[in-house]
């Protein structure tokens, strides 16, 4: 797989799955826009990282639940690349894996449900309304969405969170058959549960045993198992695909 000259742009991307995937384009020869919206140090890190492995780097930072920030985000990217050829949508809204203390539906209120939209939804609709111009310009790119598997099998009901990224792949769909005729792709990865990453740190070991147990591969997904997918729904290796959800979950959720 050769991405030369593709430039890439992951949302939430100074670390945990967003940053691997950044490394994992770089890799490939790519040019990474890596966006974050608090930790500098960590973004110029992954920036270091993206070089080191044989691509290029640039640490934007940006609020994606900002329509204002994504405008003069995406007008940097072209100001010094003149084009976009791929965007993940990898930002969300905090969110801890944690079975104990998880809100049930009687104890959220609307608020616990915007917010996980907010993250999910609005800063995919606004970004791809951002740079849709650009992609209409050129007739080709491709858009590629991180959901969950939990919208197919809601092995503890995150209500707030499945919900949203239930919306996320609804949206994506509706996206995909609009852009198809525009020579535009929309695909969304669906992992299941990611270890390590912030959001899975208070996830109780048993927990992830009972999962494991039900895991057809027997093991929890890492972050790397995630950039694979990503990688391949950006390339030309999956250029008549388009509409689909890739479920990345060791064989949880069988489609």
């Amino acid at each position: 797989m050769n991405l030369n000259g593709k430039i890439i742009l992951v949302t939430g991307s100074s670390r945990g799955i967003g940053a691997t995937i950044a490394k994992a384009f770089a890799s490939k020869g790519a040019t990474v826009i890596v966006n974050y919206i608090q930790n500098a140090g960590s973004a110029a890190e992954v920036v270091t990282d993206c070089k080191k492995l044989g691509g290029d780097a640039l640490a934007i930072k940006a609020d994606v639940t900002s329509a204002e920030q994504i405008h003069e985000m995406i007008d940097q990217v072209l100001g010094n690349f003149a084009k976009i050829d791929v965007v993940v949508n990898n930002a969300f809204k905090p969110y801890s894996f944690d079975p104990e203390s998880r809100k049930q539906f009687w104890d959220l209120n609307w608020k616990d449900y915007q917010g996980q939209l907010d993250g999910a939804l609005y800063s995919t609709y606004t970004l791809c309304q951002a740079v849709l111009p650009t992609l209409k310009k050129r007739t080709q790119g491709s858009i590629i969405n991180i959901a969950s598997d939990l919208v197919a099998r809601p092995t503890i009901p995150y209500h707030e969170y499945t919900t949203a990224k239930s919306a996320l792949i609804g949206f994506s769909r509706n996206l995909a058959v609009e852009l198809g005729p525009l020579g535009i792709r929309v695909n969304c990865v669906a992992p299941g549960l990611v270890y390590p990453t912030d959001a899975s740190l208070k996830t109780k070991e048993h927990f992830k045993e009972e999962l494991i147990a039900q895991t057809p591969l027997r093991r929890i997904a890492a972050p790397e198992d995630v950039a694979g997918p990503v990688l391949f729904l950006a390339s030309d290796w999956s250029k008549f695909m388009t509409g689909q959800t890739l479920y990345v979950d060791g064989g949880l959720v069988m489609r």
